[in-house]
């Protein structure tokens, strides 16, 4: 799934169309009946922002359209007229460029931003502060590795940040909240940030422990381990050596 840093890379693609009015189409069936193209086509697009794991593009009237990519959608800025196969969800064209998303499951267009995201582990600076209130007004004994992905507290950290971060900072998937200091949540978040800053800025990510299970950790040697974690099931991948806090259920 594309996380918060592969969002702030289409934002910054996408710049090129600021302050050009864009004409909209929908080729894709799927997308074509909800009217968005009609009601962008020949709107100025004033802004656009990553924010978590969603892209805004604010319009001139108060339009605001929300993307969110999942597991397969992506936005791909080409020449305007570029041949291309296929049905993308949506095209918004500019005088010379054009923004084309593909695979674009959730395509939303309201009058107002969106509020129900929590702060950008990506911000500029982050608010590590608000994130530490809001994982702490998440239940103490939920585990900290769940509670990253949860958008609502901090947005824009995926499956990949999640297990490299709590790596980085020797905090066990499992550790619940309530057993964490302030100091160890804190540096699970700067970690996000510093792995997540330095992705965005052209570095490949180097993975650690992420799709490594039955590997040696690179910093102990003790095999590192995955097993499903929270309602999603998504995979936590960690060092029992050098990860500390928690551990599994039994019946996980």
């Amino acid at each position: 799934m594309p996380e918060g840093d592969s969002l702030h890379r289409a934002a910054q693609r996408l710049q090129v169309l600021v302050g050009e009015a864009v004409d909209g189409e929908t080729p894709n069936p799927r997308a074509s009946g909800r009217g968005i193209a009609e009601r962008l086509d020949g709107c100025r697009l004033e802004r656009v922002e990553a924010i978590g794991k969603n892209l805004l593009l604010s319009f001139e009237g108060g339009h605001v359209l929300r993307s969110h990519l999942r597991m397969t959608g992506r936005w791909r800025v080409t020449r305007r007229g570029e041949a291309r196969t296929g049905l993308p969800w949506l095209v918004l064209r500019g005088r010379t460029h054009e923004a084309v998303l593909w695979n674009g499951p959730v395509l939303e267009l309201d009058s107002r931003r969106p509020r129900r995201f929590g702060p950008d582990i990506l911000g500029d600076p982050p608010d590590f502060d608000r994130m530490l209130t809001n994982l702490r007004g998440a239940g103490a004994a939920r585990a900290v590795g769940d509670a990253l992905l949860d958008q609502r507290l901090v947005s824009g950290i995926g499956n990949l940040w999640k297990a490299e971060s709590l790596w980085a900072a020797r905090v066990s998937p499992w550790a619940a909240l309530g057993s964490l200091e302030d100091d160890e949540l804190r540096s699970v978040l700067e970690e996000s940030h510093r792995l997540m800053r330095t992705a965005l800025d052209g570095a490949r990510p180097l993975r650690r422990v992420y799709r490594r299970a039955g590997r040696a950790c690179p910093r102990c040697g003790e095999p590192i381990r995955s097993r499903g974690q929270g309602d999603d099931n998504r995979t936590a991948y960690w060092c029992s050596g050098c990860q500390q806090g928690g551990e599994p259920p039994l019946s996980a």
